[in-house]
């Protein structure tokens, strides 16, 4: 079977409080960068790409991975992501690497910002331990 390209930017990542649901599942890609903005949901971040994150040229970095049909289905359940015509919490979108035209693949995003503040930098594991979680998310 093809492998199916994910961008993984949070949780998911080695280290975090969630890399279970990919651990052992996964095929580690190479790092990558998209365009878009993080922000800080409380214990975890949410990709956001919006007008805001254009005009600002934001880059958000993490890491490919390729992963199989079960644990993309695994991570919708954990991003809650329903479908595309249904009401989700987290949107599945296309998106091309920043620095790599020939890298591809699905991200989880919101459509906008929900009045949670910018995570500077672009990388959630610096920032995540900068605030003290005990889980590092």
């Amino acid at each position: 079977m093809k492998p199916i390209w994910v961008f993984i930017y949070g949780t998911l990542l080695p280290g975090e409080c969630n890399h279970h649901v990919v651990s052992g599942r996964m095929e580690a890609g190479p790092p990558g960068q998209i365009a878009g903005r993080l922000v800080d949901c409380g214990e975890y971040p949410a990709a956001v790409r919006d007008p805001v994150s254009r005009e600002r040229n934001c880059i958000i970095r993490g890491l490919w991975i390729a992963v199989d049909r079960e644990t993309l289905a695994a991570m919708d359940e954990l991003e809650e992501f329903g479908g595309i015509e249904e009401s989700n919490d987290y949107e599945r979108v296309w998106v091309r690497d920043a620095a790599a035209a020939n890298r591809a693949g699905w991200v989880y995003v919101w459509a906008g910002d929900r009045g949670c503040p910018a995570i500077p930098g672009g990388y959630w594991p610096d920032y995540g331990k900068g605030k003290g979680n005990g889980s590092g998310a």
